[in-house]
């Protein structure tokens, strides 16, 4: 079989070209900039951070280790961190539920970095407009009986949150404030089934309610992604990030673009869906050294020309081969590998069948 499908690949082999009227390059006009850029001479406290899971399923549960880290750099590194393993039923939407767990261990772990150590820039792994666009999984249907998030309860949230002397996920607390159970008000016994969907959406409203904290302080925050599904310059099949990639090799940057979130995102959001729609987010890719890979670049806020400049050079002072060293450094510190769970297993003495067993007979 496996012969058949090295025949396929050969016979499909293909390469990411210019549509036929843009082969002379000049789609890139306009769009991309070669252009050097020094490294930031300003003093300033930077810190970095980025966020793992893993889900190892077994014939009952699924064993989910998470863990989050910052790292703050002010001529000495510092690390903040949080981790907590979960066991989680077979449902449907595990790694939706799991990944928020991660981003919620990520969002905190950035908020105690920027308050507890006056960081003046986070560099924050992924996109933050991304994470606005899918507050919760369309396909996944919220619990019908959702008491109104009303002040009090979102106040009382927001509290815990800000406790940054715990990390840790608040909701489980502050579950039976929100929800009148199916099987009577304060009642535990609605099943583990419905138990789960709640959860999905009160870890889905933490990570709003976090990231609007996050949000607060939106001049620090610099997100950086190394892949992209978006097309907004050059409306190709492939995205943005990729065409770069694949028709330059200076240094430079790209065209700035502005987005809105009220009117690029259009979703409803269940909580403080005012603040969230009057953010405003300032795209562009770049390249920090010739060669290297492109960079998607996200900041929070509307930011003119000469303050895109001044970002990319605070990101290009402590870049390392294109990237920059301490977000290199967070992603490898909390990478949960497929080794690393079977030595969580082992530590755990937790030796549970998969089915697959056999398999390796």
């Amino acid at each position: 079989m496996l012969k058949s499908l090295y025949y396929k690949a050969l016979n499909n082999r293909r390469y990411l070209q210019p549509e036929p009227e843009k082969k002379d390059k000049s789609f890139l006009e306009e769009k991309w900039f070669d252009k050097s850029f020094k490294k930031s001479e300003k003093e300033f406290v930077i810190a970095a951070g980025d966020g793992s899971f893993n889900i190892k399923k077994f014939l009952m549960f699924n064993y989910c280790p998470v863990g989050a880290e910052a790292l703050i750099y002010d001529g000495d590194i510092k690390q903040i961190e949080q981790a907590e393993i979960f066991e989680i039923n077979h449902i449907p939407f595990i790694k939706e539920l799991i990944s928020n767990y991660m981003d919620i261990f990520e969002l905190k772990c950035c908020l105690k970095a920027i308050n507890d150590y006056d960081v003046d820039y986070y560099l924050f792994d992924g996109s933050l407009f991304g994470d606005l666009q899918n507050p919760y999984p369309k396909w996944v249907k919220q619990p019908s009986d959702v008491k109104h998030l009303n002040e009090g309860v979102l106040k009382l949230f927001t509290e815990k949150i800000n406790d940054l002397s715990n990390l840790d996920l608040s909701f489980p607390e502050i579950k039976k404030r929100i929800f009148v159970h199916v099987s009577g008000e304060g009642s535990d016994n609605y099943g583990d089934e419905i138990d789960d969907v709640y959860n999905l959406y009160l870890s889905s409203i933490e990570k709003l309610l976090v990231l609007r904290e996050i949000l607060k302080n939106n001049k620090k925050i610099i997100s950086i992604s190394k892949t992209s599904s978006n097309n907004d310059l050059f409306q190709w099949k492939a995205p943005d990030i990729g065409v770069l990639d694949q028709f330059t090799n200076k240094e430079g940057i790209s065209k700035i673009i502005y987005k809105k979130v009220e009117t690029d995102i259009k979703v409803p959001f269940p909580v403080y869906n005012d603040f969230f729609n009057r953010s405003w987010f300032t795209i562009f890719y770049v390249r920090l050294d010739e060669n290297k890979n492109v960079l998607k670049v996200e900041l929070p806020y509307y930011a003119e020309e000469d303050e895109v400049q001044e970002i990319v050079e605070i990101i290009k002072r402590d870049a390392t081969g294109g990237y920059p060293y301490l977000l290199n450094k967070a992603h490898n510190d909390v990478k949960i590998t497929n080794k690393h769970v079977e030595e969580l297993l082992k530590i755990g003495k937790i030796y549970e069948k998969t089915n697959r067993e056999q398999l390796k007979m």
